[in-house]
């Protein structure tokens, strides 16, 4: 699995550690930066970077961090396809995505810890959509609600 993941200066060190956990556990990835700590740089390039990543379906899955993780969730969530969620627990991490089809993680470098970053993102990657009616007919009304814009 190709896995997008980028970073503000607010989440370089963690996103540092979790591409490093990643590439060890065999994921693809595709770093969009911030290659370097940059204390003037700003989240929304790096969520717009991964959330066009994973729209575009140059990778399955996405991870953002910045400081608390809602900037890069408001901003990875301002792409057509792209259903950002914050999870700082592996519950909310592998139901986002059983029950709600998340396709990007986003994170709180100032919040969460990296051993525990490390196991909400094994949540995320390993969890899969569910098929079940429920969960399709309420992934349709959001997908329909995103084509009005």
């Amino acid at each position: 699995m190709k896995i997008a993941i980028g970073a503000d200066h607010a989440g370089f060190e963690l996103k540092r550690t979790l591409a490093e956990k990643l590439a060890a556990a065999g994921y693809e990835l595709a770093d969009v930066g911030a290659y370097a700590f940059d204390a003037a740089d700003d989240y929304p390039d790096f969520a717009g970077a991964v959330a066009e990543k994973v729209r575009r379906g140059e990778a399955q899955r996405g991870i953002v961090v910045c400081g608390s993780g809602v900037g890069a969730c408001v901003a990875a969530n301002k792409r057509k396809g792209v259903r950002a969620c914050l999870c700082h627990d592996t519950y909310s991490a592998r139901q986002g995505v059983e029950h709600d089809a998340m396709n990007v993680l986003c994170l709180g470098g100032r919040i969460i810890g990296a051993a525990l970053a490390w196991e909400v993102a094994a949540a995320f990657l390993t969890a899969r959509a569910g098929t079940e009616e429920r969960h399709r007919r309420r992934l349709n009304k959001v997908l329909e609600a995103e084509e009005k814009g």
